[in-house]
């Protein structure tokens, strides 16, 4: 019997509480049941847009009392984990900006120690495939049940049609090495525009990956990041369902 492929979509940054809510609103209704959205951001530059902040919890937790959700929220440093035990978080993923640090990893994980939360751990944005496994160990080791991949492609020197290079061969080996840890597919951050998602997220399909990791938003092209990636909910959901994961 084939195993249900895991699906996790939703804004990258949640920005409102109306935005947080209509969006979780149509992709429930499209049959998504784990709902994605950064509160806060990693930015490359000071003085764009860095999330809202705890109180954007608020508005993930009320998602999941109203459609019965999973919520899931990046992880970026151990002092926020506090946050999300009090509202109840599901999933904690830990960006490419911080699973290339093993400190910083090592002390989220000690932070985490105890907890019944889910942790999705993103590959590194250098190619290091020691590195990413390096981020699983420490999460399994401290005995964390459900932790899982995601593989976003490695930053790259200048521009080539995606935004982060695939290097394909890193993620097959670690689920060669790791065949017990979900690997899924963030087709947004690999490709960095919309027209491209179908194609890599079918690419990840067809080396038997696990699910899909994506950005979805109600009103992508005035997003306050990641606007060019961002696939509408009513897109999303086509997508998905063209390629056989709805």
């Amino acid at each position: 019997m084939q195993k249900e492929k895991i699906i996790v979509a939703g804004p990258c940054s949640a920005e409102t509480r109306e935005q947080v809510m209509e969006t979780a609103r149509q992709l429930y209704e499209g049959g998504i049941n784990i709902y994605r959205a950064g509160v806060w951001k990693p930015r490359s530059r000071p003085g764009t847009f860095k999330g809202v902040g705890k109180e954007a919890l608020e508005w993930m937790a009320e998602v999941k009392s109203v459609y019965g959700m999973k919520i899931a929220t990046e992880i970026n440093c151990a002092a926020n984990v506090e946050y999300l035990v009090k509202y109840n978080v599901d999933i904690a993923w830990i960006g490419a900006r911080t699973s290339v640090n093993p400190f910083v990893v090592d002390e989220i994980a000690e932070a985490m120690r105890g907890l019944d939360m889910a942790v999705y751990i993103k590959n590194p944005i250098c190619p290091d495939a020691d590195l990413w496994i390096g981020s699983i160990e420490r999460m399994l080791n401290i005995g964390i049940k459900d932790v899982k991949a995601i593989h976003r492609g490695f930053m790259q020197y200048g521009r080539d049609i995606y935004r982060n290079v695939p290097l394909w061969t890193l993620p097959l080996r670690v689920m060669k090495e790791m065949p017990e840890i979900d690997m899924l597919c963030d087709p947004s951050h690999i490709t960095g525009k919309r027209e491209y998602v179908e194609q890599v997220a079918s690419m990840a399909m067809s080396l038997d990956m696990d699910g899909i990791f994506m950005e979805s938003h109600i009103d992508p092209e005035n997003a306050l990041s990641d606007s060019r990636q961002q696939l509408t909910p009513a897109d999303t959901i086509e997508m998905l369902e063209r390629i056989n994961l709805l």
